[in-house]
């Protein structure tokens, strides 16, 4: 389902500017994020519908989006999503996708055009998070930001790509999206792999986060007092908030994912950061407060 739509805010003195570009039921919600009961999607309807979950079907509703930041003087893209004529076999979502380009929906929505990004972050190497770092050119995929320095956490570039045998094989898709999404940024010489803890400037922080994947990261925004965290697929549904022990079917380990959840949601709570995860529907940001030993969605206005 095509979204034109856009949305922009300040955190503090970073302006950010999300751009949709699809936003539609995907997996069965109960596929989506295993662990999570019935219950707890049914006892929730009245806010997830139609935003987070389609209750006729039983599907999860998710939005594929890049989140566009302005901070000291820099324009950063968290996150690029599918791409176009891909080969991604494994999913139909993301196969040979087509239509309106992410750079067409950056200059209309945003106004930024290709040679204005200077940093592209990837919270993690997935399909659907580092699609357009890469364009066909003539027959070769080549950066699609000429000018920009791409941020990837170093465990999940060892993980996909040739040393970590692509993923160890387990998905075909993996070697697909390494090979025409992440090498041709290597060849270009515009990668940058780090670990750990990287500091971008002085409003924004990336740290590990992992379980999703080897290297899956957060993204902290803090500024004049005001903070917010990007946690890519940390969270795929607010259930997880709801039930942070739930890790999605993608997760490759789930146990680490929990861990990594848990303290991201903490500290989101406890420093009132807004939480953006990569996917939710709706206005794709929420606010958390502790509840008991877990936690609550404390704004659920659309």
């Amino acid at each position: 389902m095509a979204d034109e739509s856009t949305q922009g805010f300040m955190i503090g003195d970073v302006e950010v500017r999300r751009v949709v570009e699809w936003r539609a039921p995907y997996a069965p919600a109960r596929e989506l994020v295993p662990g999570a009961e019935a219950e707890v999607w049914e006892g929730n309807r009245r806010w997830l519908s139609p935003d987070h979950w389609d209750p006729e079907t039983g599907r999860a509703t998710v939005a594929l989006q890049t989140w566009v930041l302005r901070s000291a003087g820099r324009t950063v893209l968290v996150d690029t999503g599918v791409g176009h004529g891909r080969e991604r076999p494994g999913n139909p979502f993301f196969h040979r996708q087509s239509g309106v380009g992410l750079p067409a929906r950056l200059e209309s929505l945003a106004d930024v055009r290709p040679e204005d990004v200077d940093l592209v972050v990837n919270t993690h190497i997935h399909g659907d998070h580092v699609g357009w770092n890469t364009h066909d050119v003539d027959g070769t995929w080549t950066p699609t930001f000429p000018e920009a320095t791409y941020l990837l956490p170093a465990a999940d570039d060892h993980h996909f790509g040739p040393r970590g045998g692509y993923g160890g094989g387990v998905r075909p898709d993996d070697r697909l999206t390494y090979e025409d999404s992440v090498a041709p940024v290597h060849a270009s010489g515009q990668a940058r792999l780090w670990d750990g803890h990287h500091r971008i400037d002085e409003n924004l922080t990336l740290e590990a986060a992992p379980g999703h994947t080897p290297g899956s990261s957060v993204l902290r925004v803090a500024s004049r007092g005001e903070r917010a965290v990007f946690v890519g697929d940390l969270l795929h549904s607010p259930v997880q908030i709801l039930r942070p022990e739930c890790s999605s079917c993608f997760c490759l380990d789930p146990e680490q994912a929990v861990a990594s959840r848990r303290g991201v949601l903490e500290r989101a709570a406890d420093e009132r950061e807004l939480v953006v995860p990569a996917h939710f529907g709706g206005a794709g940001v929420v606010e958390v407060r502790r509840r008991g030993g877990s936690f609550e969605v404390a704004d659920r206005t659309p």
